[in-house]
């Protein structure tokens, strides 16, 4: 929720983004806990549609219709975790769409967090629709919006770096309907050739498949950076360097919800 165009204020506990609908209109829904379930609320009348299109977005989004029971259930027996089930933890926030997602993703590779946060404003500010009452705050751009813009501008104006092209040419394949990356959604391939097809998306290795893995409720790889290393090295190893094959062998007893244990774990080093 840190990334554009989403938003959080912490003193209401209210989450909103800024959604372009399927009719171009641009809207923000703003959406908070009730009761047992979620809340949506938007300026403006809806149509009948509309409605329909934000209430599944926001059910995607917040993974309304997941099954974490079984992960609970495992969790009980890990100090650890033993609170995942309290804290309702397992639930992985996503954009509306795919697109958006895998984007977001080529955009945290090998930089720090304050440059992706950037980078994402810059194609929201650049590329996106703006909301109507506020021309400052506009959605994420549509893949035939940056389908239409050229690498030369990704990489020097919105400052993706090496980022541009596979950002570029993923909207060229998107929009012209090359790459169903919605249907990712709704895959029954095994994790293993899911996890293939999404390598073969250029700017996508292993970390990133990982990433997109998670938010497609697939827990099997391990999202495994610099800041995996460190936290795994000093959890079991006294901080000595180590490698992936220490963090995978520290989470592969967690079998197809090994990502959900190494994201939600109690680190003992807050780094």
């Amino acid at each position: 929720m840190q990334l554009a165009p989403f938003s959080f204020d912490k003193e209401t506990g209210t989450l909103s983004y800024i959604f372009r609908l399927e009719s171009g209109r641009v809207v923000e829904p703003s959406l908070r806990s009730a009761g047992d379930g979620v809340r949506a609320e938007v300026d403006g009348a809806l149509s009948a549609s509309e409605r329909g299109e934000v209430k599944r977005a926001v059910a995607w989004m917040l993974g309304l219709d997941m099954d974490f029971s079984e992960f609970y259930a495992l969790a009980l027996h890990e100090p650890k975790l033993a609170q995942a089930e309290q804290k309702a933890q397992g639930r992985v926030l996503r954009s509306p769409t795919f697109f958006e997602d895998v984007v977001k993703t080529i955009l945290t590779t090998n930089t720090l967090w304050g440059a992706t946060k950037r980078m994402t404003a810059n194609l929201a500010t650049q590329f996106g629709d703006a909301l109507p009452q506020d021309d400052s705050r506009r959605a994420f751009p549509t893949p035939q919006r940056l389908a239409a813009t050229t690498e030369a501008m990704l990489r020097a104006e919105t400052r993706l770096g090496y980022r541009a092209p596979y950002v570029q040419q993923l909207a060229v394949r998107a929009a012209a309907g090359e790459l169903d990356l919605e249907a990712f959604k709704h895959s029954d391939l095994p994790t293993p050739e899911l996890r293939k097809q999404l390598m073969k998306i250029k700017g996508i290795g292993p970390y990133a498949s990982a990433n997109l893995l998670m938010l497609l409720g697939r827990y099997d790889f391990l999202t495994i950076d610099t800041w995996a290393l460190k936290m795994v090295s000093h959890e079991w190893y006294g901080g000595q360097p180590i490698g992936p094959a220490e963090v995978e062998s520290r989470f592969e007893q967690w079998g197809k919800w090994k990502g959900l244990a190494y994201w939600f774990w109690d680190w003992a080093y807050k780094g």
